[in-house]
C-alpha cells in the first residue's frame, strides 16, 4: 500500500513516459471562463489537461496554455496535453483533418496522448458547416437524431496509428471500450493503445477493466472520479447519488482531515489510475492537486470500494435515446 512519502504524482507508461495522475478535465469550463482557468491550474502547479473537440473550448484552452507559456510559468515540456477524435471523424480521410485542427486550436505542435473519444461512428459533418459538430447530425431538423454510420473501429485505428507515424501525437489510445472492445484492438494493432480512458470513480470501480488493462500494460484514466456531481444538471444523476455526500467518503475524509473530493481522488490515483476531475474556481484547483500528503489505509481503500454500484452516469445506450433519439449502447 503506497503511503504519503512515495511519489504517486506520475505513472510511467509502458514507452517510459511519465504520466501525470492529477490532471484538470476541460468539459464543461465556459469558452470565457477557459483562459483564465488554464493560466490558473499551470500557475497553482497543473501539468496535465484532458481536452476534446467536442467540448468546444479547445482554442479557448489553447489560449490559457499560450499565455501561461509566455509569461514563463512552465515550458511545453512540463505539459501534459491530451484531446480526442470525435465522432465524425471516424472515416479515415477525416482523422488526420481533425487531429490539426485540435492541435492548431490549442496551439501546440503534438499532443502527448490522442485518444478515440467514443466506439461511435457517425456521419461526417464538414468542418465548415459545424464545429465542434456534436453528436444530432442536423441539429435544425426537428427530433434529428444521431446518423451512425459502419466504419470498422479497425479503420480508424489504424489511421490514429499514422498519426503517431506522422509525428502529430506521442502516444494514441481509446476511450469508453468494453473489454472486449479493447481485447479486440490489441488483436490487430500496429501500435498497442498506451491508454484506456473511462468512467471511474467508487460506485463504478470496474474491477475487471482495471485488472485486464494491468495486464496488458495499457494505463487508465478516470473521467467523472467525482461521480454525479456533473451530471445532476444535465438531468442524467439524482441528487442522492452524490458521491461527495456518501457516509463512508465522508467520515474517512474527516478522520484524514481532508474533503471528501480529496478522498475520492487519492482513491483514484492510490489504486493506479489517472483522475482528471473539472472544477472552475482556484480553490477547488488547489484542493483537488492536495492528495498526494497523505495515504489511504489498506481498510480504506477496501471501504471505498465496496461501494461499487455499477453505476455508469454517462453511458449512450441512455443518453443516445433519451437526448438525440438514437439509441446506440456499447455497454450491457
Amino acid at each position: 500500500m503506497p503511503t504519503s512519502n512515495e511519489d504517486l504524482s506520475a505513472l510511467t507508461l509502458a514507452d517510459g513516459g511519465a504520466f501525470p495522475t492529477l490532471g484538470l478535465g476541460t468539459w464543461k469550463i465556459p469558452n470565457e471562463l477557459a483562459p483564465q482557468v488554464v493560466q490558473d491550474a499551470i500557475r497553482i502547479g497543473y501539468r496535465h489537461f484532458d481536452c476534446a473537440c467536442d467540448y468546444g473550448n479547445e482554442p479557448e484552452v489553447g489560449a490559457g496554455i499560450a499565455r501561461a507559456l509566455s509569461d514563463g510559468l512552465c515550458t511545453r515540456d512540463d505539459l501534459w496535453i491530451t484531446s480526442k477524435l470525435w465522432n465524425t471523424y471516424h472515416e479515415p480521410q477525416h482523422v488526420r483533418a481533425a487531429c490539426e485542427r485540435s492541435l492548431r486550436d490549442l496551439q501546440v505542435d503534438e499532443f502527448d496522448l490522442y485518444l478515440v473519444h467514443f466506439p461511435i461512428a457517425l456521419a461526417f459533418v464538414p468542418f465548415e458547416e459545424r464545429y465542434p459538430p456534436e453528436w444530432l447530425h442536423d441539429p435544425a431538423v426537428e427530433n434529428s437524431g444521431m446518423k451512425p454510420i459502419n466504419i470498422p473501429y479497425s479503420k480508424t485505428w489504424g489511421a490514429m496509428e499514422e498519426l503517431q507515424k506522422a509525428g502529430l501525437v506521442k502516444r494514441i489510445g481509446v476511450c469508453n471500450l468494453n473489454i472486449s472492445m479493447l481485447r479486440e484492438v490489441l488483436c490487430y494493432c500496429s501500435i498497442r493503445p498506451a491508454v484506456h480512458q473511462i468512467e471511474l470513480h467508487p460506485y463504478l470501480t470496474q474491477q475487471r477493466m482495471l485488472r485486464f488493462c494491468s495486464e496488458e500494460n495499457v494505463a487508465v484514466s478516470a473521467f467523472s472520479p467525482l461521480g454525479a456531481d456533473s451530471y445532476i444538471p444535465l438531468g442524467m444523476a439524482d441528487e442522492d447519488e452524490r458521491l461527495l455526500k456518501d457516509p463512508v467518503i465522508t467520515e474517512i475524509a474527516a478522520n484524514h482531515q481532508k474533503t471528501a473530493a480529496q478522498i475520492a481522488l487519492r482513491w483514484a490515483v492510490q489504486r493506479g489510475t489517472v483522475a482528471i476531475p473539472k472544477t472552475q474556481t482556484v480553490p477547488h484547483l488547489e484542493e483537488n492537486l492536495s492528495i498526494y500528503d497523505f495515504a489511504l489505509t489498506s481498510e480504506e481503500m477496501v471501504q471505498i470500494d465496496a461501494l461499487n454500484r455499477h453505476r455508469r452516469f454517462n453511458d449512450p445506450g441512455e443518453f443516445g435515446e433519451k437526448a438525440f433519439n438514437t439509441f446506440i449502447p456499447i455497454f450491457d
